[in-house]
């Protein structure tokens, strides 16, 4: 199957069955919400005795643990074929069957980069009071490989997070309102994935117009996610009502305009450029004064292109958080020149030092 054949486009289809047709090394990201095989034997109802849909359709009901670990070694063999050597993966799952997936993962050579913990800010009560309300979910997030350069925009979350480092906590709401689809009042499916879960996964784990694919479509939620944002997407449903409502859904969604879809660069993975190269390429002179932001504290660069500062000497990094008394500090933004008559961080300089793409 020539990988344009089903670039943008969702099918019908046996998840196992279709996966194997996919060249090898095609995605960058999948994201996977298989059935969780909750093994719920009766009905739930509220203390009004009205019936709580729950999740008791057929593809959720596997024979055994084992049945279940087969199906499981199955699609996660085929995921990691036909993912690209630097690409990653995304499967959610609740306790029911979270741990037996995470062994697999592990056991098939994938690398786990975080579990990521989805609370929800408006959970299903547990109507019995036999237990704690159910109120998360686990994500694990993996690589190919331990060696692979995955994705992970990390000034982009922090954005996203106010400016603080993105936790693997994630308080998020579940799918309700207008988002949720229905048909005649009823949920069309029992497990309808939010768009801000999949917008907060698809930021973080891809750029623009890379391949994303969903092996359980289910009502369309990643494939509507990667398309308004600018990412390209191939999903498998095997349950024709889902896929119908999916495909509906998919073709109402537009895609947000271009010039909206550029996210912070990532420093990670800008090249490294060294203080000391600035001080060869003349752009800064031995001897030079840099200041704190504040102007309250002045060092001078060295030949070598370390600095002093009264008794300390060292790198950049080193000499600064000596003085604010910290293990560790960022010299590039701490310490500034001046120019003109402004004080500006020495990371401008090294932009210049940087090649434009």
């Amino acid at each position: 199957m020539n990988k344009l054949n089903f670039k943008n486009k969702i099918i019908n289809g046996d998840s196992l069955k279709e996966l194997k047709k996919i060249p090898s090394e095609t995605f960058d990201l999948i994201f996977a919400d298989p059935p969780y095989n909750l093994q719920l034997k009766n009905e739930l109802s509220r203390p009004d005795r009205s019936r709580v849909k729950a999740v008791d359709d057929k593809w959720d009901k596997f024979e055994s643990f084992k049945s279940y670990d087969e199906f499981t070694i199955d699609w996660l063999t085929e995921c990691r074929r036909i993912l690209k050597k630097n690409g990653a993966i995304w499967i959610i799952g609740s306790y029911h069957n979270i741990f037996r997936v995470g062994y697999i993962v592990q056991d098939l050579g994938f690398w786990i980069l975080n579990d990521v913990i989805w609370n929800k800010n408006n959970p299903m009560p547990n109507f019995r009071g036999t237990r704690f309300t159910n109120a998360h979910e686990t994500l694990i997030w993996a690589s190919k490989s331990e060696k692979s350069k995955y994705t992970f925009n990390y000034q982009s979350l922090k954005c996203l997070n106010d400016d603080l480092q993105m936790r693997s906590t994630w308080n998020l709401p579940i799918c309700s309102g207008k988002e949720r689809l229905k048909s005649n009042g009823v949920k069309i499916h029992s497990t309808q994935k939010p768009e801000s879960l999949l917008h907060r996964i698809v930021l973080a784990s891809s750029n623009k117009d890379d391949f994303i694919l969903d092996p359980f479509l289910g009502s369309g939620t990643t494939a509507v996610v990667s398309k308004k944002l600018g990412r390209n997407y191939f999903g498998i449903e095997k349950e024709k009502n889902y896929f119908d409502a999916a495909n509906k859904r998919l073709k109402n969604t537009k895609i947000i305009e271009n010039e909206y879809l550029d996210t912070l660069e990532n420093n990670r993975t800008k090249p490294r450029i060294p203080f000391g190269s600035l001080v060869e390429m003349g752009l800064i002179r031995p001897g030079t004064k840099i200041y704190d932001q504040k102007k309250k504290i002045n060092a001078k660069i060295m030949v070598d292109g370390s600095i002093k500062y009264h008794q300390s000497e060292g790198s950049i990094h080193k000499v600064a958080a000596q003085i604010i008394g910290a293990e560790s500090c960022n010299g590039w933004t701490y310490w500034h020149y001046e120019s003109g008559n402004s004080l500006k961080p020495i990371d401008h300089l090294r932009q210049r030092l940087r090649p434009i793409n």
